[in-house]
């Protein structure tokens, strides 16, 4: 991974702190607090900027977001967030080649956990 070559998804949340907590049950860990802006990053290639926004989204259904982690252990993570599974069963291979599970975080943003399937 080159630290020049990256994307980073910025993510708006209404509450901070619940998001905050969401995402550390899925790796994350607070590297920056700067008040209405967070960085969280798991230190093996995972970031993510949580920005205040209040209101945000109107419902967590009007939000149209969405964020896709790739990571080796899959159910290592679905067992810290099982209760928040969204499909039941998950996480399960699906038609188009992963291996996956996905969860909405406090705001509605859509995270879905997965990895290439095994050949």
């Amino acid at each position: 991974m080159s630290e020049t070559h990256r994307a980073t998804a910025i993510i708006p949340t209404s509450d901070l702190d619940a998001s905050q907590a969401f995402y550390e049950l899925l790796g994350f860990t607070l590297a920056s607090d700067y008040g209405d802006y967070r960085i969280l990053t798991d230190g093996r290639g995972w970031d993510l900027h949580l920005r205040q926004q209040a209101n945000w989204p109107p419902t967590p259904e009007d939000n149209p977001f969405g964020l896709y982690l790739y990571v080796d252990d899959v159910d290592a993570v679905a067992a810290r967030v099982r209760d928040r599974i969204i499909e039941k069963g998950a996480p399960h291979l699906k038609p188009w080649g992963t291996y996956e599970f996905a969860v909405s975080d406090p705001s509605g943003t859509l995270v879905r956990v997965g990895r290439a399937a095994k050949s």
